[in-house]
């Protein structure tokens, strides 16, 4: 993931979690929060250490940025976003994050079906 779509400051992450609201499912959770700055998307990814140790949980950092990478011109401008990876996340592999992910920003209503046609027919194979 680009530097542009890092959300990295403890001030930054604070705040998300303070004005931001919160959807989830199984395996993971987003809080979603508004900047009054303008600029792209960005992205904080936290994996508790009750998930797993430091591969499991760096493995699923990774899953998770490659999807979001994806997705981030989809995702709506001046916001903040932080996924929280939660215990059954340690045993996905790369297209069961990413129908997760899928599942969870539509139920936030941050990404929409529409925008995610493209994506439709590399995910037939899989199952």
């Amino acid at each position: 993931m680009q530097r542009q779509y890092r959300l990295k400051r403890r001030n930054d992450f604070r705040r998300t979690f303070r004005i931001g609201t919160s959807t989830a499912n199984r395996q993971f959770v987003v809080y979603r929060g508004r900047r009054a700055e303008t600029g792209p998307v960005r992205i904080g990814i936290s994996v508790s250490r009750k998930v797993g140790n430091a591969v499991v949980r760096n493995r699923i950092k990774r899953l998770v940025k490659e999807v979001t990478r994806q997705w981030v011109d989809r995702l709506p401008p001046n916001t903040d976003l932080i996924l929280i990876a939660r215990k059954p996340a340690a045993e996905m592999d790369y297209h069961q994050v990413k129908a997760s992910l899928r599942h969870l920003l539509r139920k936030a209503k941050l990404l929409s079906k529409e925008s995610d046609t493209v994506d439709k027919p590399a995910d037939k194979g899989s199952g």
